[in-house]
């Protein structure tokens, strides 16, 4: 009878995190959707400036460190949530209990 192969190697436990994304417009490029805001905040009567609009993302994941979960999340952005013609975006990373 054999015995079953056991690694050596450390077990890494996945842990879970929650990454906060938010996109937002490079300067430079048209928010028709701020501006409107913006208008319609001063025909209220309120004093403001600007207004500019930005998309937030939070995404429950897995993942071996807070640097992996901050890599994965940067990758998600390249492929999907932010185009690098026209948006900046800033990722913070969460341990979950």
């Amino acid at each position: 009878m054999t015995k079953a192969f056991k690694s050596k190697r450390p077990a890494f436990t996945r842990m879970k995190y929650r990454a906060r994304i938010e996109v937002s417009l490079k300067p430079g490029h048209s928010d028709p959707e701020g501006e409107t805001a913006a208008r319609l905040l001063k025909e209220l009567g309120y004093e403001v400036g600007s207004v500019n609009v930005s998309k937030a993302y939070s995404v429950g994941l897995e993942a071996k460190s807070s640097n992996d979960a901050l890599a994965l999340a940067e990758e998600m952005c390249k492929k999907l949530f932010a185009n690098p013609t026209k948006d900046n975006y800033t990722i913070t990373v969460e341990e979950q209990r």
